[in-house]
């Protein structure tokens, strides 16, 4: 089962109506029915009431989810592969997308595919363009056609898989709905662009965030520094139960709020920590939030299923 009939399905094992349901655990009948419908996604403090409703762990509610949709369910798709023989840094500019995968894998090839549900001329109108410069990559997405962004923000998700052992530095230019970052070890990744949710799993490096959209950030398990840097936004941070973070704050008129089991708390970050999160810019919240306990680091949720 898929996660949207995985819900369901225990929902009504338990004899609850959506209304009930939402009642129980803090949100609203229609966030219920677009879980269910498959139009939208729990985020991890959501995942974890549900989980926590019935009396099941987050790895149960989330054991039949795929990690990565197959090739034979998207319509359309476009796939480029380029070998690559040393460690290389990256620039990649992406433009619009409703999701982005940036992963690490073993082999030897850079993988770009682009996968569409509704945009027939995918293949024509969008093309991935990979230059060798020495010791940096360059990967852009060129738009052809009159092809518009917005068509792209609302159905194009991307994957980009770049060998373990050739990963450098990493600039990241997009405007997506949802981004995620997996299993990436480098000195630094730095992201720019319009982002509404961002998931951060089994990284080891220190990650720049540069958006001035309100985010939702889940980090399900990150080793290093998360810099979020923003002009005049609110944004949550979700991190595991038990992370230890040391903290800074810096700018002009902004501000850190920390919150655990659904309540604002004083101030929960460790001076001694190694792992770091600084939050910078202009007239802007963070509210760092500690999921309840549960183990997420196995956990990764792949939005692409909602296209």
């Amino acid at each position: 089962m898929t996660l949207e009939e995985q819900i369901k399905h225990y929902r009504k094992q338990a004899g609850l109506s959506q209304e009930k349901m939402a009642e129980k655990i803090g949100v609203s009948r229609q966030a219920i029915t677009k879980w269910e419908n498959g139009t939208g996604t729990p985020d991890i403090a959501n995942l974890m009431a549900i989980a926590d409703l019935f009396q099941i762990s987050v790895d149960e509610l989330l054991s039949n989810e795929k990690s990565e949709k197959k090739q034979s369910d998207y319509i359309y798709e476009s796939r480029t592969e380029y070998d690559i023989d040393g460690k290389k840094n990256f620039d990649i500019k992406l433009g619009g997308a409703y999701a982005v995968y940036l992963k690490a894998y073993h082999g030897e090839k850079i993988k770009v595919a682009m996968f569409s549900n509704v945009y027939k001329n995918l293949l024509a109108d969008y093309k991935v363009k990979i230059d060798d410069i020495k010791n940096r990559i360059d990967i852009d997405l060129n738009r052809f056609n009159e092809a518009s962004e917005a068509d792209a923000k609302e159905s194009l998700v991307i994957t980009i898989s770049i060998p373990v052992k050739y990963i450098g530095k990493i600039e990241l230019s997009v405007n997506a709905g949802t981004l995620n970052i997996t299993d990436i070890e480098n000195e630094h990744i730095e992201v720019n662009g319009k982002i509404s949710e961002v998931t951060l799993q089994g990284n080891k490096s220190e990650i720049e965030i540069d958006s001035n959209l309100d985010m939702q950030i889940s980090v399900l398990s990150h080793e290093g520094a998360l810099e979020i840097n923003q002009l005049s936004a609110t944004s949550r941070l979700t991190i595991p139960a038990n992370y230890r973070f040391r903290n800074a704050k810096k700018g002009i008129a902004t501000h850190i709020y920390y919150e655990r089991q659904g309540k604002k708390v004083d101030d929960f970050s460790d001076a001694e920590a190694d792992n770091y999160i600084e939050f910078n810019g202009i007239k802007s919240e963070l509210v760092i939030v500690e999921a309840e306990a549960q183990s997420w680091k196995s956990i990764y949720i792949d939005r692409s299923d909602s296209i």
